[in-house]
């Protein structure tokens, strides 16, 4: 019989939490209040993974999955959980880390920003691989925590018209010569075009080359937006048009500000456009940029957000890591009319210091907009000549928080307002965004010396007791085993001792 848990709550991949024998688990497919049974897959000192395999009592916050391939595919982590408990679980998820890692609490927590659930992502990188058991091509995500290719009919995440394109595409690179070089296929949607791109490790073929073509042809027969192929032989930046070569240009648009962004189908981008539109309003309202300003747009990518920022009037430093982007950036700012209003720097934003930030000049405000791993380097170098607003859109509430933590326990700001942004739903991905108004000044370079010397400390000291702790449990198992051979030996003893009694004993027997 497996083991039984009661679900406490959800972490932020959406797993239930419960608590056993002294033990953290993590269960996958289980919701809060919910009695359930479960199978561990992986047993650590203090916490474990495991999966549901049978709901006892069940949630009010349990929906029915939509996909047929949910719990099979790792695309999706969240259908079983009802859309508008998914957003609340997200905004908990957001307020517990910046209480827990950053110790800041928000003056106003936001309305969540949420739209359409289905058919969302016009971006995704889906694997293809030749079967030969199977004698075909899978074209799909990969398995939860696996590397093989789900077995996929249809993606509910994914545009209507694309999910109705996987079947077609198995056969379709079946077909090629290359069937067994092709390792991936991108989606790109834009306001204008549906681009697929194929990587291809080998080149195509004539045959090759004209069975894509009859497939966009038959393929783009009465669709709202044309179908166009690209190649992408190498890296990502040898990605190239193939056909039709007259499919209008791959674009988005922010109708709001009258910004069009053209970009290629491998350079990044938001997934859900319909919700990047509103979370650039709420991003603009926040800063509220004012003719005359000079803005910095730290992580700026193509320009989803520089670009708004100039059409208010205002002066924007666009500064990221990528010359590839940078690049694509300054044309956006040209075709947009704005060159004049923006200047575009390539820099390392995680090696930035006090020295190399100031040298940049004086900013009225400031929009962060970091990938991961968030922008630790940035916040510590500001200093007392600091924007007054910085407005922070973060995709990992853990690294918003820890910055946040910097920004108003260090730094002298207040954080005014914080919430969500459902950019993914149906999966554990939190988009979040904050605004911080500087109210007061920062700490002293010494105040900040002593800060981090004292949580030097605190960490040294921490890891000492868990050593401690270590080498006490090691100790006792130790002890347990010198017992168990001592017992063992004393039996064996014993039995030596009084071995002709046992004997003579048996021998009556």
């Amino acid at each position: 019989m497996l083991p039984i848990a009661t679900i406490e709550s959800l972490d932020h991949d959406g797993h239930g939490v419960a608590h056993v024998d002294g033990k953290t688990l993590f269960i996958d497919g289980a919701l809060p209040f919910e009695r359930v049974e479960y199978q561990s897959y992986r047993s650590k000192a203090t916490y474990e993974n495991a999966d549901c395999t049978r709901v006892l009592e069940e949630s009010f916050m349990r929906a029915r999955p939509r996909c047929p391939h949910f719990n099979v595919c790792g695309g999706c982590s969240m259908q079983h959980v009802e859309f508008n408990a998914q957003v609340a679980v997200k905004q908990r998820v957001l307020e517990d880390n910046l209480i827990r890692i950053g110790k800041v609490t928000p003056e106003v927590v936001l309305p969540a920003i949420y739209g359409p659930e289905w058919g969302y992502r016009h971006r995704g990188r889906m694997s293809a691989r030749w079967v030969a058991r199977k004698g075909s091509v899978l074209v799909g995500f990969h398995e939860k925590r696996s590397s093989f290719i789900a077995d996929m009919t249809e993606c509910h995440i994914l545009p209507q018209r694309i999910s109705v394109l996987l079947v077609p595409l198995r056969g379709l690179i079946a077909s090629l010569s290359i069937c067994e070089r092709m390792p991936q296929i991108e989606y790109a949607g834009g306001e204008d075009v549906d681009v697929l791109v194929l990587r291809t490790m080998d080149p195509l073929t004539a045959a090759d080359e004209a069975l894509v073509r009859d497939f966009a042809d038959r393929h783009n027969a009465g669709r709202a937006l044309p179908l166009q192929f690209w190649l992408q032989p190498k890296g990502p930046d040898t990605a190239h048009p193939f056909y039709p070569l007259d499919a209008p240009r791959l674009c988005y648009r922010l109708p709001e500000f009258g910004i069009e962004m053209p970009y290629k189908p491998t350079e990044f981008t938001q997934v859900n456009p319909g919700i990047n539109r509103v979370m650039v309003q709420r991003a603009m309202r926040l800063l509220d940029p004012q003719p005359g300003e000079r803005i910095a747009d730290m992580f700026c990518g193509l320009g989803n957000f520089t670009l708004p920022i100039a059409r208010s009037g205002a002066t924007v430093l666009g500064m990221e890591g990528s010359a590839q982007l940078i690049e694509r950036a300054i044309e956006n700012a040209t075709h947009n009319g704005l060159d004049h209003r923006v200047d575009y720097r390539m820099a390392n934003l995680f090696d930035l210091t006090e020295a190399s930030l100031t040298a940049l000049g004086k900013f009225d405000k400031m929009l962060i907009d970091p990938p991961r791993d968030g922008a630790i380097d940035l916040v510590k170098s500001l200093n007392e000549d600091a924007p007054s607003r910085i407005v922070y859109v973060s995709c990992n509430p853990a690294t918003l928080a820890r910055d946040a933590g910097v920004l108003v326990n260090i730094k002298g700001y207040t954080l005014k307002a914080a919430g969500i942004v459902n950019m993914f739903p149906h999966t554990g991905h939190v988009e979040s965004i904050a605004w911080f108004e500087k109210t007061g000044p920062g700490l002293s370079r010494e105040e900040v010396a002593a800060l981090d010397a004292a949580e030097a400390e605190a960490r040294e000291a921490a890891k000492a007791a868990k050593k401690a702790r270590n080498a006490a449990a090691a100790k006792a198992k130790a002890d347990e085993e010198a017992a168990r051979v001592a017992r063992k030996a004393a039996r064996l003893a014993h039995y030596l001792a009084n071995q002709a009694a046992y004997d003579a004993r048996s021998a009556k027997k």
